[in-house]
């Protein structure tokens, strides 16, 4: 029985939950991304809320030129670690959520890592 992309993508993603969790201090960067859109957030798993989040939807990601949507992630992981450095979180757990770490996710953590997001 062939897997599909989406169970397998779930499967891969429950391993990785299995042996990673963030706290207040170290946060879970958790990535979602759709077909047109990429959104991340930083989650507290001890008490299950979330601490802060970005998404490429917003005002002033969302306006302007068109871009590709790796210039897209790039510009989210940046937001996100001004967000982060603002709040005092300076180290994350990165959760990419069973994608392949290539392509808009890998922009979007390499883009939090040059502004001062320690993954």
């Amino acid at each position: 029985m062939a897997l599909t992309k989406q169970k397998r993508r779930i499967r891969i993603k429950n391993r990785i939950r299995s042996k990673i969790s963030g706290t207040a201090e170290v946060p879970r960067m958790s990535v979602f991304r759709s077909n047109k859109q990429i959104y991340v957030q930083l989650i507290n798993d001890i008490t299950g809320q979330t601490i802060l989040s970005v998404g490429s939807t917003e005002k002033e990601l969302a306006e302007g030129d068109k871009i590709n949507k790796a210039e897209q992630a790039k510009k989210v992981g940046k937001k996100l670690a001004e967000k982060a450095l603002e709040k005092g979180i300076k180290q994350v757990v990165f959760d990419r959520n069973g994608y392949l770490y290539h392509g808009r996710i890998k922009s979007l953590a390499d883009a939090a890592r040059e502004n001062g997001l320690k993954i």
